[in-house]
Parts: structure tokens; C-alpha cells; sequence
């Protein structure tokens, strides 16, 4: 979407990005991240400039092209007399806070997302962002099979599909790693009715942990592994088929949905290289889809 592109009209979209991010990062950033730095631009500035990046998919040198030739945009980030260098953004981006600032908004987005929904339900699941532009075609064409990537775990609300809760992981791994992580995120934000998962999340410490614990029903469909066919656990044993669709498990496509709108309105590939700053441009490409919608 260009900086021109309007919504209804009005603001365009971008500069309305720019806003949000700029009124909800105050919650959670100090003005400066040390006493004695030069107090050129604040915490809260870098952040936005970053989620802007992330927005609209270019480099740290393109966003400041943006901001160079946008007065509306340096408006909103209260950037009128400089811009910071692109070196202050790469720095920026590469600390290991960015990712725990991002789980930060999402949370509060969801927060106020879940407040507004009546009976609100959630869908817990992953996908993977590639680490590099080359297509799957061209890979397979040279034999490699195989390529690593970028594990973005989330738990997303069913009717308004904003997220409560972000885990990103560098390489992919089973989805139960995650999630006690995201449980303990999404349980801090909101107490939906029910939460599905698909049979990546067949676990009975799952269940325990929403029905005991969090006070949410978990739907999770069960993976036969004994010999005789019975399936094992308190709660794993009534995840029969009638009860499934009792339940309305069909609403996980919620999740689904939010990971392809994500990845076709954000890029389904990472630009980063260095390991650290993976894992804030994944954050922040959730964070940027999350403010636009």
C-alpha cells in the first residue's frame, strides 16, 4: 500500500499506523534508553519508524526516504526537525527488547480487542516465515529439501482475528514448546470461552493448564498412540469427534486466516540475516499487520 493510499477517505492508512504505534508505544517505552545518550530522538520514535519499515516491506535507508518526502507521516512521529540515521534504526532493531516491546502492543491490542467481543473465542497455532526470497521451486531444483525457518507462534482472537499473544522461535520445533509461553501470555490478557488448537497441541498438560488453571475450555483434537486404540488422559479422552463439532472446532480457520492475511499483506520472507534482528523483523511484521487492521 502506497503512503498516499487513503481508508475511508480520510488519514491515510500508513499515517494512522504511524499514530498507534506512536499512542500505544507509550505505555511501555521510557523516553530515552539511557540518562546520558543525546536525547536526539525518543524510544517511542525508533519503534515506530521500525514498524513503519516492517509496514511497508523496504529497507531502513527507504523508510527515511519515506519520512523525507511525507510531512504527514514525521507529523505524526513528531520528527519535524531531523531523522535519525539508518545505522540508529539497525542498532535499534538488533536489541533483544524489541521482541518483548512487541509482545507488549499485540498484548494491549488484544486486550482491548477481547473487552469489545461478547463470548469471545480464541485459536492457538504456528507458521513459519522463510529466511530467504528464494522460491520453494528453485530450492527443490538443487535438491534442497529442506530450508529453515522462522517459527511465528500466536494466539489470535476468532471474531475480531487480532492476536492476544506472540512467541517467535529461529529455527521450527514441535508446536508444545510454545506453547506454555503463549498460554501464559494470552491468560495475562484475556479469558476467552474456549481455545482451539489443531493436533500440534495434543497434549494433556494442555488442557490442564486452560481448564484447571485459566478457566478456558480447550478444543484439540487427539492423537491415537496406544496399541489398543484408547486414547489416554482426563481431558485428551473426550476429544471425540461428536464433541469437536459440538464445540465448533470449524472455528480455528480463524487463526489460518490471520496467518495468510498476515503473510499476503507482509511478506512471507525476512530480509534480516543476523539472528537477532529475525526475530524483531518477525515480531514487528505481526505488530505492523496487527496496527493496520
Amino acid at each position: 500500500m502506497s503512503p498516499s493510499q487513503t481508508k475511508g477517505g480520510k488519514v491515510p492508512v500508513i499515517e494512522q499506523v504511524a499514530e498507534l504505534a506512536m499512542r500505544l508505544s507509550q505505555r511501555h517505552l521510557a523516553d530515552y534508553g539511557a540518562a546520558r545518550s543525546r536525547h536526539d530522538f525518543t524510544q517511542r520514535q525508533l519503534m515506530s519508524c521500525l514498524i513503519l519499515r516492517a509496514y511497508l516491506k523496504i529497507t531502513y535507508r527507504g523508510v527515511l526516504d519515506v519520512l523525507a518526502t511525507s510531512g504527514g507521516l514525521r507529523q505524526r512521529l513528531g520528527l519535524t526537525d531531523k531523522l535519525p540515521h539508518y545505522t540508529t534504526l539497525q542498532k535499534f532493531s538488533a536489541r533483544s527488547q524489541v521482541l518483548a516491546i512487541a509482545q507488549k502492543l499485540v498484548a494491549t491490542i488484544g486486550q482491548s480487542a477481547a473487552a469489545q467481543t461478547p463470548n469471545p473465542m480464541a485459536a492457538m497455532d504456528a507458521t513459519g516465515l522463510s529466511r530467504t526470497t528464494v522460491s520453494d521451486y528453485f530450492c527443490s531444483r538443487r535438491g534442497r529439501r529442506f530450508r529453515r525457518w522462522v517459527k511465528v507462534s500466536t494466539v489470535v482472537l476468532c471474531g475480531s482475528l487480532l492476536p492476544l499473544a506472540l512467541q517467535i522461535d529461529l529455527r521450527p520445533t514441535h508446536d508444545c514448546i510454545q506453547a506454555r509461553t503463549l498460554l501464559a501470555q494470552a491468560q495475562g490478557v484475556a479469558q476467552p470461552n474456549r481455545l482451539y488448537a489443531d493436533s500440534g497441541y495434543d497434549a494433556e498438560w494442555i488442557h490442564e493448564y486452560c481448564r484447571e488453571h485459566w478457566g478456558v475450555e480447550s478444543v484439540i483434537p487427539a492423537v491415537q498412540r496406544r496399541a489398543d486404540g484408547t486414547i489416554g488422559g482426563k481431558w485428551r479422552g473426550q476429544m471425540s469427534a461428536p464433541y469437536l463439532q459440538k464445540s465448533g472446532y470449524n472455528r480455528r480457520w480463524a487463526v489460518e486466516s490471520f496467518f495468510s492475511a498476515l503473510k499476503r499483506t507482509m511478506g512471507s520472507a525476512l530480509s534480516a540475516r543476523r539472528p537477532d534482528q529475525m526475530l524483531a523483523e518477525a515480531a514487528l511484521k505481526v505488530l505492523a499487520y496487527t496496527l493496520r487492521r
